[in-house]
């Protein structure tokens, strides 16, 4: 359950105490606006300019106690000197970046043409881990739109960057491609929108059961995909063959 943060008991802005870790000042603004901050989740407007920087030298050094615990000699090996400070950029600057960087901006332009016909934009190549392990899910993405004439059309490229925001994040696959669905039906307003996802796990081919052929394909179908077969019928039949 959130709580609340007395605003009376909190210091002035500016005067927070500079022994504070950021994380922390981070996670109470989160609490005080009573907003959730899961793993897949975008935090980005509670992080103020700077911020990031001192993250990032927050998370190198607690990333040398794990490596610390793991009985790694970070004084006299020559391979593992750096790593905690290579792992937290990677964290924050590149996998899990879709959590600490706002929406990527998108031009929108009016369906001027009134287009109605069927578009599928893909494959692209989907990158995130998984939330349970913060193992690689890697695979490719097929995106359907059937605009309307009040669709806004975005550019294709927009398309993948809206999935690399998204991806971006610890994931379960199922919960990510809803969140991708929901993203481009609030910004577009198609009348219908298909996503198709086939990505490798690798928190099942690395570990576990170590199962390297195994795929999880999963798809969302919003609006007439869902209500017409045919359309999601043609829709399926023009994805490549899966092999």
């Amino acid at each position: 359950m959130l709580r609340t943060i007395d605003a009376a008991r909190r210091p002035a802005e500016g005067a927070e105490d500079e022994g504070t870790p950021v994380s922390v000042k981070i996670r109470e603004r989160l609490l005080a606006a009573r907003k959730r901050f899961n793993a897949n989740d975008n935090i980005a407007e509670f992080i103020e300019p700077g911020e990031l920087e001192h993250l990032l030298d927050e998370v190198e050094g607690k990333m040398k106690h794990v490596l610390e615990s793991l009985v790694i000699d970070l004084d006299n090996d020559h391979n593992t000197g750096n790593t905690a400070r290579r792992v937290a950029k990677m964290y924050l600057n590149e996998v899990f970046k879709g959590r600490y960087v706002a929406q990527p901006s998108l031009t929108e332009f009016p369906n001027a043409e009134h287009l109605n016909e069927l578009m599928i934009v893909g494959p692209i190549t989907v990158r995130s881990a998984c939330s349970h392990h913060f193992c690689p899910i890697i695979g490719k993405l097929w995106i359907g739109v059937m605009p309307n004439e009040k669709t806004n059309v975005i550019g294709l490229s927009k398309y993948a960057r809206l999935a690399e925001w998204v991806m971006g994040r610890p994931q379960i696959q199922e919960e990510a491609v809803v969140q991708l669905a929901d993203l481009i039906q609030e910004r577009t307003q198609p009348d219908g929108l298909a996503l198709v996802v086939e990505a490798e796990h690798f928190c099942m081919q690395w570990r576990g059961v170590k199962e390297m052929d195994s795929k999880m394909i999963n798809s969302v179908m919003r609006g007439v995909f869902l209500k017409d077969p045919n359309l999601r019928r043609e829709f399926l039949s023009l994805l490549p063959r899966k092999r």
